[in-house]
């Protein structure tokens, strides 16, 4: 049963008994310690639970990240700020087609800088001070969960008598401390925490923490105090982001570098002459202000936003009428929004705060319900999901944010969570670990081939058999020379991600088959833990007659397309085979463009648009494209019986399962 969600219930349906004992009484329960924690803490300084433990949730979901600080120095489930943290070091054991996003480099860090015209923290919850307050040492509320709650209760009960306010017991009346408690520097920002930590308070939540400690927040519909609005002051007026956010601007710049070269992004006019269809999400691997500097230079890439670290500050720096150089795809960069995320995919407890992910969940819902984008994972996914446009460039592409970002969660605040759609036995499934219990193995996050401590991840590992010990899947082209792929936190050839949804190619006891770069790929599934789910939806398959079709990384226009003068596009398929009986699952069909990119001009260059339609397919880790008119379309049924999902642990690659039910191709064209 999936704990780690937010329950949406009655009080009574969510309410449990509470333990009475002291948090470390032998008699309770091993991971209903920190649900006690709370509720000491609480009685001991005259604080609502509910508001104690609501900011926590807001700081870090109630995780303790095993007394790893984060990079703004915050430690512990209430996050409180050490102001002479140990800093943590960047590590880097990456090779080709690693998870660095850009060309700036990292060393060690010091306190994250604020964005220009930004607001940063000004005075956050301080860790020596609430160790102070409860009379402990600053280590141990760097490392000892209960006395880290304790330090935020009375964090807070200091901050409610410094307003002249009483300690209340209605969680109403604990509004301005709330506000404080971050020590936000701008009103927006303050505001917009407190409504969320309110907003947990009256839905309440439930879910087991990296610790194994399972955590319960009654739901308290009727707590609403009064508010103000956010107010956007300020801003300036080149920023395009929702209102309850504080975002600055930080211009790319668009010059002539010399008569054959310029930078560092594209002029266009979406979505009038190129509709966005896809948002991307990026991490840094590299420093803040490294990434500054990177988006101001020329010769260099661009994205159209920077979302920081430490509060989840927003700058933009391309507008989004126009196209950025960030995902290595031109094809994709003409159709999306590049969002950068500072951090480092080996560090994801330091630096994929829960203040980031909330602000790019809602700067992601701002610009998808503008330009019309579908919130799935075929429409917003990560720079490691971005085809390669040709055969060559497979290797060079990037693997960020890379397999712990937690794509489950990222879905609920997006308001789409990720979920089951059909039965146990359906023709599709989608894949969806326990973030929090979900720990595949992985190598190479401080040397190459040592074991990463084990931590929630979103990837799910493919082999050949349905077997632990059996080899896995292989990617020709990410790997060209035949090596086999590796459990290295960079490699993707033998991986799927959460919201990823496929074809089910086979069953084999607690295994699940799927159609993957024209392979049958076989993970554990066991129905006890399941790491994925049944699903609904098209899918597309080779039409009659073809033994094999191409499968590409782009989606160009047909040669008679091409306005005289124009050079025409070299098609590259990709080098894997999508051969009859294969099946991949599509969510948008689009029409063959492309954007000439070979002078600098002071307008648009023409976009263009031919005849030819293409399927959008998750064809592995990463999309992919084929024509329209090489596939017949087909519905996934409920029951995978009679499609894929008949085939057994020995049936061959490509191998034709029964007629498929054929479906009515009525995709609109998005091109």
């Amino acid at each position: 049963m999936r704990r780690c969600i937010i329950c949406v219930a009655a009080s009574a349906a969510l309410a449990v008994p509470l333990l009475a004992g002291p948090p470390d009484d032998p008699e309770v329960a091993a991971d209903r310690r920190l649900q006690n924690s709370f509720t000491a803490a609480a009685e001991e300084y005259h604080v609502p639970r509910s508001v104690l433990m609501g900011v926590s949730y807001m700081e870090t979901r109630w995780d303790s990240h095993r007394g790893a600080p984060s990079v703004a120095g915050g430690y512990g489930p209430m996050h409180l700020v050490d102001s002479r943290p140990p800093q943590p070091q960047p590590q880097s054991a990456a090779g080709p087609g690693s998870g660095a996003s850009h060309a700036g480099t990292a060393g060690p860090l010091s306190s994250p800088e604020p964005s220009p015209s930004g607001s940063r923290s000004v005075q956050p919850a301080d860790l020596q001070r609430a160790a102070r307050l409860i009379g402990a040492p600053p280590g141990r509320l760097r490392t000892d969960d209960e006395a880290n709650v304790r330090g935020g209760a009375a964090l807070l009960a200091a901050t409610q008598r410094k307003l002249g306010k009483p300690l209340s017991d209605n969680p109403a009346d604990w509004w301005e401390s709330v506000v404080r408690f971050p020590g936000t520097g701008d009103t927006a920002s303050a505001t917009t925490y407190a409504n969320d930590v309110f907003a947990v308070i009256r839905r309440g939540a439930d879910r087991t923490t990296d610790t194994g400690q399972h955590v319960t927040l009654p739901a308290s519909p009727g707590v609403r105090p009064k508010t103000p609005r956010p107010q956007d002051a300020g801003r300036p007026k080149e920023v395009e982001c929702p209102t309850e956010l504080t975002c600055s601007w930080l211009s790319a710049p668009y010059v002539e570098i010399d008569e054959d070269n310029y930078g560092n992004h594209d002029l266009a006019d979406r979505p009038r002459d190129q509709k966005i269809d896809y948002i991307v999400i990026h991490d840094t691997e590299a420093s803040l202000q490294s990434m500054f500097q990177t988006v101001q230079d020329p010769t260099e890439a661009s994205w159209h936003y920077s979302i920081r670290s430490s509060d989840g500050h927003v700058t933009q720096h391309v507008r989004t009428k126009d196209a950025a150089w960030h995902s290595g795809n031109q094809f994709v960069n003409a159709r999306s929004i590049g969002i950068e995320h500072e951090g480092f995919l080996r560090q994801p407890d330091a630096w994929y705060t829960e203040q980031m992910y909330r602000t790019s969940a809602r700067l992601v819902r701002f610009l998808a319900k503008k330009y019309g984008v579908p919130l799935d994972r075929q429409h917003i996914f990560g720079h490691d999901n971005v085809p390669a446009p040709t055969a060559a460039s497979i290797p060079d592409m990037h693997d960020d944010p890379g397999p712990f970002w937690d794509w489950r969660h990222y879905f609920d605040l997006l308001g789409a969570p990720l979920r089951s759609t059909a039965g146990p036995d359906s023709a599709l499934v989608t894949v969806l670990p326990d973030y929090a219990t979900h720990k595949p193995r992985f190598t190479g996050c401080t040397k190459a081939g040592v074991p990463c401590a084990p931590h929630g991840s979103s990837a799910v590992r493919l082999h050949t058999e349905p077997n632990e010990k059996a080899p896995l899947i292989q990617d020709p082209g990410r790997r060209p020379g035949g090596e086999g792929s590796t459990e290295d936190v960079d490699d993707l050839g033998s991986r799927v991600s959460a919201g990823q949804t496929f074809a089910v190619a086979g069953r084999s006891g607690d295994w699940t088959a799927i159609w993957y770069q024209g392979h049958k790929a076989w993970f554990s599934n066991p129905k006890a833990h399941p790491t994925a789910v049944g699903a609904t939806g098209q899918m597309v398959t080779p039409r009659e007659g073809l033994s094999e079709i191409p499968v590409y990384g782009r989606a160009l226009p047909e040669e008679d397309a091409y306005p005289e003068g124009m050079e025409e596009q070299t098609e590259s398929p990709l080098p894997y085979s999508l051969r009859a009986g294969q099946r991949y699952v599509t969510q948008d069909r689009v029409v063959g463009s492309y954007i000439d990119r070979s002078f600098f001009a002071d307008q648009p260059d023409p976009v263009v648009t031919g005849q030819e339609e293409y399927y959008e397919i998750q064809f592995g880790h990463r999309l992919a494209y084929v024509r329209a008119r090489d596939v017949d379309v087909v519905n996934g049924p409920e029951d995978a019986a009679g499609a894929a999902g008949a085939a057994g642990p020995s049936a061959t690659d490509g191998a034709r399962p029964a007629q498929p039910e054929k479906a009515r191709d009525t995709a609109g064209d998005t091109g």
